[in-house]
């Protein structure tokens, strides 16, 4: 494996230093070719040193690590946020599919962070999930206004989860449908949506089936029922997910 040239950004020395310790025991693969303890100087090495990967510390004096990533021209490169920050930002990691490290930096999971990095290296797959996580963190309080990575075999593509009507499991994978009848196929199952997507007014209704309360058009009575979604589709409720869905749907529409 060809080294992964690097440069590790924190305001705090002590933290560079473990994490340059951490990487050197644990991630062989990693050439560090840079520190910096600013924005201004990152922003320097950066357009120096032409890195493939950089280790972002978010919180730091003057300008964040957002900050930096906003003024870029382009982003040419795999980001890996080290943070100690709020399970809001948290979700927004996630939903665009960005790797983050919570302080202090376990070994194991710097390590698979790094192995992601590099796959994506490999699949020249950069680029989409910054910009659709320095979108993501302007929505706090409006999930449903945010936008979702979604991991395919060719890279990832980026929706807005607003377009997204209901997910369908199929096998290890999950189908996506939309408002203007596309579909993509992620190469996630769907139980990881259902935990993802909780907060943003999907439900799970079947063992196949994720909907988005904001589609739903029509509930039909039955033994579990079946629901109408905004694209015509009826797809069935199963009999154990009957009550959630009606005590989603009353919090929903306060009916």
């Amino acid at each position: 494996m060809n080294p992964i040239k690097t440069i590790l950004v924190d305001d705090e020395p002590r933290g560079l230093n473990s994490l340059q310790k951490l990487l050197q025991m644990n991630c062989p693969e990693v050439e560090i070719a840079g520190m910096s303890t600013s924005v201004m100087d990152a922003r320097e090495k950066i357009d120096q040193l032409h890195p493939q990967l950089v280790f972002l510390d978010i919180a730091m004096p003057g300008k964040t690590g957002f900050d930096l990533l906003n003024e870029m021209p382009s982003i040419d490169f795999e980001t890996i946020f080290v943070t100690a920050h709020n399970n809001y930002m948290i979700q927004a990691f996630h939903f665009s599919a960005v790797d983050y490290l919570l302080k202090p930096v376990d070994a194991d999971q710097l390590t698979e962070a790094v192995r992601r990095a590099g796959k994506r290296l490999d699949q020249k797959a950069g680029g989409n999930q910054i910009q659709a996580l320095l979108h993501n963190m302007h929505q706090k309080g409006n999930s449903q206004r945010m936008k979702l990575c979604i991991p395919s075999l060719k890279g990832f593509q980026v929706v807005d989860i607003s377009d997204v009507i209901y997910c369908e499991a199929s096998s290890n994978y999950t189908n996506f449908y939309f408002s203007d009848r596309t579909v993509i196929c992620s190469s996630k199952p769907i139980h990881e949506y259902e935990e993802l997507l909780g907060d943003c007014n999907f439900v799970r209704i079947h063992k196949s089936y994720l909907a988005n309360l904001e589609h739903i058009k029509e509930y039909i009575r039955g033994e579990g029922g079946s629901i109408i979604l905004s694209n015509g589709s009826e797809i069935e409720v199963s009999r154990r997910k009957k009550d959630l869905l009606m005590v989603r749907m009353k919090e929903f529409f306060r009916f």
